[in-house]
């Protein structure tokens, strides 16, 4: 097997060699990431409409000039402890699968453009389910960037349940 200059061996993840950006955020006390390619853009909080029968972990939906667009808290997602929301929290609108979804984190930091040789595949956590979410970690100066995979995040069935809730806020 090969080793890179670091001496590790090279990520089998999909990063490729080019240059990889990315918007970091909180959601507890971790940092994350996401593609920014991904993201459609980023809201202050604002006032989200309850949905009667709404999915598990969807907060509500926002109208969206025009789009009604169901919102999930990240900290449910994963099992986190709720909170209240801060002048910091924000809404990410990113699509998955084809579907407009918005993600409450707790703070957007910075675009980042990282080098790929950095990003490791996620160790093997036999403990947790929500291991699938992630795509890989990326070792920063002081801290570890945890990469998502919103295409694990939201499986089939709840992106059907998202559709659905859409259609009853229509």
């Amino acid at each position: 097997m090969s080793m890179n200059q670091a001496g590790h061996k090279p990520s089998s993840t999909s990063f490729g060699t080019d240059q990889v950006r990315l918007v970091s955020f909180n959601v507890g006390k971790e940092l994350f990431a996401v593609d920014i390619l991904r993201v459609q853009e980023i809201n202050r909080m604002m006032s989200l409409t309850q949905v009667p029968q709404s999915p598990p972990g969807v907060c509500g939906v926002i109208n969206l000039r025009g789009r009604i667009v169901p919102v999930l808290d990240l900290r449910t997602r994963f099992g986190l402890e709720e909170s209240e929301h801060c002048d910091e929290s924000r809404i990410i609108v990113v699509e998955i699968k084809g579907a407009t979804i918005g993600f409450i984190v707790d703070a957007v930091h910075e675009v980042l453009q990282i080098n790929p040789s950095i990003i490791e595949e996620a160790p093997a956590i036999t403990s947790s389910a929500d291991a699938r979410f992630i795509k890989g970690v990326a070792k920063m100066k002081d801290t570890l960037l945890i990469l998502l995979d919103l295409d694990e995040l939201m499986t089939t069935e709840s992106l059907e349940s998202v559709g659905a809730l859409k259609k009853l806020a229509a």
